[in-house]
């Protein structure tokens, strides 16, 4: 039986660079919009049905267009449904029209402590709006 989890995440640190290294800046990018690759160190903040830390690393592509799709991992420290531990979550995403939609996967195997067996999917819609925990959804169960 699988438990529906929801709550919000706060972004805390974001260190995003191109492949070769340089400082990203994304306003930039708009005014000359072109094909980049880039990958960021994110740190986030969980609180809910997630009660914790993650830690990810993104890899995103910034289209002509004007959307940018990314992948990336998270392993998030910390407690879900009373259990304590940590797992890891497959990012895939895209941002379009000012609002990022993304999907999770909790890797198979990932789990530690408490949470050694947890599978699940969730993910989260962002609209733009920073300084607001942004909501997540989680279905997730144990083997």
């Amino acid at each position: 039986m699988s438990t529906h989890a929801t709550g919000g995440y706060e972004t805390r640190t974001w260190d995003e660079r191109t492949l070769d290294g340089e400082k990203w800046d994304w306003n930039a990018w708009g005014q000359n919009p072109t094909l980049v690759l880039t990958r960021a160190s994110v740190t986030n903040t969980f609180q809910g049905g997630i009660e914790g830390e993650g830690t990810a690393e993104y890899l995103m592509t910034y289209r002509p267009d004007g959307a940018c799709t990314y992948i990336g991992y998270e392993r998030i420290d910390g407690r879900v449904g009373g259990r304590s531990g940590s797992f890891v979550i497959q990012h895939a995403g895209t941002f379009e029209g000012g609002r990022l939609t993304a999907d999770w996967t909790v890797v198979p195997g990932s789990g530690t402590g408490d949470l050694s067996g947890m599978k699940g999917k969730g993910g989260f819609v962002w609209n733009g709006e920073h300084g607001v925990p942004t909501p997540y959804t989680l279905d997730y169960s144990f083997e």
